[in-house]
């Protein structure tokens, strides 16, 4: 395998996405914010398994609409701009 696809930072671990019980009313509000944070660390895979929702995922639009609103009213370009990817995808 070629170097270039070899982890070598294993001391880097993977965000640890703390979720509410999926019951909880705050489900997808976290969710997407997990979806979010996974794709800006470079783990929207390991996110994906933690929330049950895929990237893109039509369900979150709400809530991904609303991160996208608070991030680009308190300038948080990275996030803002991670919220209209994820809107992108989900129109498909």
């Amino acid at each position: 395998m070629s170097r270039a696809f070899v982890k070598e930072d294993d001391h880097e671990q993977a965000p640890d996405y703390r979720l509410p019980d999926p019951d909880s009313p705050y489900y997808a509000e976290a969710a997407a914010w997990a979806l979010i944070q996974g794709a800006d660390a470079g783990d929207s895979r390991g996110a994906e398994l933690a929330t049950g929702y895929r990237w893109g995922d039509p369900l979150l639009n709400d809530e991904v609409a609303m991160i996208l609103e608070q991030a680009q009213a308190n300038g948080e370009d990275r996030v803002a701009q991670l919220a209209r990817r994820f809107l992108r995808a989900a129109r498909g």
